[in-house]
């Protein structure tokens, strides 16, 4: 304590300029964009590991159901029974369960219109006034008739929006099992009018095309992250659903044509003699499409209106949902595609008014699409996948999707019309793989199914065609998005009903950062490798971010924390530019500057001997003489020291740089990303030279790199493919772009 005393004693002024030191809030800042994530991720533990695998401890609950269903076509209402056998493999005990009841967004109680802002439109169609103000809501809520337990005694329910509460007479234990049924109906919607993921197309001489989804109580999900996955459905975020078996039984009228998830039973029983044999045919053709049911024939049904039933029996198994469509217009064509270690099948249903563009390419690009994705994770799993042609849909369920475009009524279509069309294909058949197998909540993370799914989209479509003009996946499509207004903006990981330009955020923003991950930051061969890791530890399961951002760590050895911190958790965008390029030349002699800073350095530091200094252009000491390209000759010390190091056979092999050229890079963007530079030579080749992200992790806003060089460089020019989504590229170019204006 005496010599802390003296010290006080001895140094107040030391002790007094600390005290009054504080920190300058002008002061430039450099924060750390290379920090680990652990204020981010959620802590891993049994259930996940910090390897991003499911961890010892993981589990997933199931969900079984056996359902009779039976469409009333002419009052397009929906009934159904189904009987629900849930398994806890948690190992805490249930009070009760959650299930969902989607169709209840539909309903007149609905809440979901209410949330959104509603203006005065100053014009309106007679048609678009009348159902706005003078007519009454479509009502397309489930209608639930009971709730009862195995030996049909009624459970007790409650109903709160989307979700139902299901009392149980006993905690539901770790592997026990429970079993009910429920008996509902629900009137089903037009949704080119009342909107809408599913319902019916209306054709002018009555007939109508049915997709039919969330058409059942699903059970929600419960697991190890949140407990019951209990969120509203109020329009945006999609569907948590547990896996399990089903078996359905759907009557219809005897003329319609069905396809639906799972595997047909009875398909002797509702396929004519030669629709068999064609489908027959169908299994054994790899090369093009088979047609099972003609356009003839599905003509001479749309004009039947057969008042008999028929009933199609479909059993699925380890699928997380149901999905269906059924019409007497539908035109049936299908394939086998052969994959590394299985057969499935290709199908595509349609009505004539998409022919002939469905006819020629849906079910190829199905084909295509099962082909690329599993490539790139696993061997698709199920027994088919199905293409729906449901004008304004796109939506996606295990097997089965609906996919907009047609031709006009003559026919023709555009190339626009033709690339839109399969787009959507391949982007909703794709689905299957995530989320329909690689099973991510959609309700809370859009991005991790729409996002996942779109990068895998862009690079089917450009396996199918390297010039197919995708709108999702090139880094410079996402700037304008990015480059936009902060105020409209919000980072990646944002919940669905929170993001205001859906497409660009959860779709357009993921799919580019992973493209960029692929292409620029880690290579193919790393990403594709950890990519497909990721996939298969995931199928079949329920992932979440953490896991997905551990596994494509873990998997590739590269640490990607800046990477996700920047691109997911933030709204910041990428400029990086050319600050000033100096050119430098050898000299003996040194310049006045080298001078003085020599005579600064600590004598540890310093360089005994002879040395090659660098003169830059426009310095003091630069003389016009020195303006020449390099030789090792006419520098002394240098020459000397080559001549007593190397042999002439080591002498042949040295560089022989002849320019030097210093170039300052800075970085007016927000994240960090790595630097790729072209160099263009006087005699017009170039060369390319990629340096990592982590040459920022010092200097946040400037970077130096000194290129040497054996022929001039008349031109550099940073991310000269716009590989990065830099946001400007004014300031790219050494010498600096002219840009015209509009009037030159």
């Amino acid at each position: 304590m005496k010599q802390l005393l003296s010290f006080f004693i001895l140094f107040p002024s030391l002790i007094f300029s600390q005290e009054l030191a504080k920190p300058d809030p002008k002061a430039e800042k450099n924060p750390d964009k290379f920090k680990q994530m652990y204020d981010l991720l959620a802590t891993p533990n049994m259930y996940r590991t910090a390897s991003g695998a499911p961890g010892p401890e993981y589990y997933q609950q199931k969900a079984d159901y056996k359902i009779d269903l039976e469409l009333d076509d002419k009052n397009a209402k929906l009934y159904g029974q189904e009987t629900v056998t849930y398994t806890n493999n948690a190992k805490e005990p249930l009070d009760y369960l959650w299930m969902q009841l989607d169709q209840n967004q539909q309903s007149r109680k609905s809440l979901s219109p209410l949330i959104e802002s509603n203006v005065t439109d100053p014009a309106s169609s007679p048609r678009g006034f009348s159902r706005k103000y003078l007519e009454e809501d479509f009502d397309g809520g489930f209608n639930i008739e009971y709730v009862k337990d195995a030996t049909g005694k009624p459970m007790k329910y409650t109903i709160n929006q989307t979700m139902m509460r299901i009392e149980l007479p006993a905690n539901l234990k770790h592997n026990e099992k429970i079993t009910f049924s429920i008996k509902w109906w629900y009137n089903i919607n037009n949704y080119r009018l009342d909107g809408g993921r599913s319902g019916y197309e209306q054709f002018p001489d009555g007939n109508r095309l049915y997709v039919i989804a969330q058409f059942y109580p699903r059970m929600a999900v419960y697991n190890d992250v949140e407990g019951w996955q209990n969120q509203q459905f109020w329009g945006s975020g999609e569907f948590a659903l547990p896996f399990g078996d089903f078996e359905v039984n759907i009557t219809v009228p005897a003329d319609h044509v069905m396809e639906a998830t799972g595997d047909l039973l009875n398909r002797s029983e509702v396929f004519t003699k030669a629709q068999l044999e064609r489908y027959a045919l169908a299994e054994k053709t790899f090369d093009k499409p088979v047609v099972v049911v003609t356009q003839a024939e599905a003509e001479a049904a749309e004009k039947g209106f057969s008042d008999k039933k028929k009933t199609w029996k479909f059993k699925a198994i380890n699928v997380r949902d149901f999905g269906i469509s059924t019409s007497r217009k539908f035109i049936y064509d299908a394939m086998a595609v052969k994959l590394e270690s299985r057969n499935t099948m290709a199908i595509s249903l349609y009505p004539k008014e998409g022919n002939p563009l469905w006819g020629e390419y849906s079910t190829r690009i199905v084909a295509h699409t099962l082909k690329s994705y599993s490539s790139h994770t696993f061997d698709y799993p199920y027994p088919k996948a199905i293409s729906i042609n449901a004008e304004d849909q796109g939506m996606e369920y295990p097997m089965i999707c609906w996919n907009w475009g047609r031709p006009d009524a003559d026919g023709k279509y555009s190339d626009r019309v033709k690339h839109g069309m399969m787009s959507v294909i391949v982007h909703e058949v794709g689905h299957n793989y995530f989320p329909m197998i690689v099973n991510s909540d959609e309700r809370q993370w859009t991005w991790m199914d729409e996002g996942l799914n779109s990068f895998m989209e862009y690079m089917a479509l450009m396996e199918w065609d390297p010039k197919f003009p995708a709108d999702r996946g090139p880094a410079k499509n996402i700037v304008p998005y990015m480059s936009g207004d902060q105020r409209g903006l919000e980072p990646i990981m944002s919940n669905s009903e929170s993001i205001r330009q859906f497409g660009n955020n959860a779709y357009g923003k993921p799919a580019a950062a992973l493209n960029i991950l692929r292409e620029t930051v880690m290579g193919r061969e790393l990403f594709d490798y950890a990519f497909k890791v990721y996939a298969n530890r995931w199928k079949f399961k329920h992932p979440t971010p953490e896991d997905f951002f551990r596994t494509m760590e873990d998997a590739s050895a590269f640490d990607l924390d800046w990477y996700w911190r920047g691109w997911f958790y933030t709204t910041d965008y990428n400029d990086i530019g050319i600050k000033e390029v100096k050119k430098y030349f050898v000299s003996n002699e040194p310049s006045k500057e080298t001078e003085n800073f020599l005579k600064t350095r600590r004598r540890r530091n310093r360089i005994e001997g002879p040395m090659v200094y660098m003169i830059a252009d426009g310095s003091e000491s630069f003389k016009q003489e020195m303006n020449k390209p390099f030789e090792i000759k006419d520098c002394k010390a240098l020459d000397e020291y080559v001549q007593a190091t190397f042999s002439k056979e080591e002498q042949a092999k040295l560089k022989s740089p002849k320019y030097f050229y210093q170039v300052t890079f800075d970085k007016p963007g927000e994240l960090v990303m790595p630097i790729i530079v072209e160099l263009t030579f006087e005699d017009g080749t170039t060369e390319m030279h990629h340096f990592p992200a982590q040459i920022w992790r010092m200097n946040d806003k400037t970077a130096n790199r000194t290129f040497a060089t054996d022929k001039a460089v008349t031109k550099i020019v940073v991310d000269p493919k716009e590989e990065t989504a830099d946001v400007d590229t004014t300031n790219n170019t050494w010498p600096k772009a002219e840009v015209k204006s509009k009037f030159d």
